[in-house]
């Protein structure tokens, strides 16, 4: 994978950062973008470099198009390709229905959901051109299963698994391989902030009796993208702790 270039999005923390750091390790010059945090985009940059690879920061709103263009053409012209894409960068804005806002539904649905489609329609045309390339969409257990209070989040992740599915499709032709990945309930900020008595619920229905780390799910991604992986495509890998099963 050397001299291979990756794009993860929101890669400032939590799963996009293990992603970033895990392809790093693995020879990818990474592009590491961010929207709010630049400090620990900068950090991740730092652990990169310090480690003997190659990074990079890009701020951008994946729910902004012009920001979008911007850091695809900006990515392209530091490094030339783009050989991989990981769409992490997600929010939550989580809420039963019948008190659900408009906002909190357009807000989560335009980063998790257009976010993907904006990064991925602007990448996919230079890895159609390249006629090489791996996309993975990182969706939900959430998009899999439905989860009470996030029916905005829900969707989103949902709606990626679909997305994922058509795109493995679109762009076979071109060899480009794109799959998604469902985390459970994995270790990260998001989930730390949750009150103890909501994490406790969650633990008592994961078989395993444990919450993933976003390292396991860096490792699945570094799979997919794999040569030994050359022939997966369209396919969703959940890794949950048997939560879905």
């Amino acid at each position: 994978m050397a001299d291979s270039v990756a794009l993860v999005t929101g890669a400032s923390r939590g799963i996009g950062r293990a992603i970033a750091l895990a392809l790093a390790q693995r020879g990818y010059t990474v592009a590491i973008n961010y929207n709010s945090s630049e400090g620990g985009a900068a950090g991740v940059a730092q652990e990169i470099a310090a480690a003997g690879g190659k990074a990079r920061c890009y701020r951008a709103d994946v729910s902004d198009k012009d920001a979008v263009v911007s850091m695809v053409r900006a990515v392209t012209a530091d490094f030339e390709r783009i050989d991989l894409l990981v769409n992490n960068a997600g929010i939550t804005r989580d809420q039963l229905l019948v008190r659900m806002s408009a906002d909190d539904w357009d807000a989560v649905l335009n980063t998790n959901l257009k976010g993907a489609f904006l990064c991925t329609q602007q990448v996919a045309r230079t890895m159609m051109r390249q006629r090489s390339g791996c996309i993975v969409n990182i969706s939900s257990v959430s998009g899999v299963l439905g989860q009470m209070g996030q029916a905005n989040y829900s969707a989103s992740k949902a709606g990626l698994i679909g997305f994922t599915k058509a795109m493995a499709r679109e762009l076979a032709r071109y060899n480009v391989n794109v799959n998604a990945i469902a985390p459970g309930f994995i270790a990260t900020e998001m989930v730390e902030a949750l009150p103890e008595r909501v994490r406790e619920e969650f633990l008592s229905r994961i078989p395993l009796g444990r919450l993933g780390t976003p390292e396991e799910v860096a490792e699945a991604v570094c799979y997919l993208v794999s040569p030994a992986a050359r022939y997966i495509t369209g396919q969703v890998l959940v890794i949950d702790g048997g939560l879905a099963v």
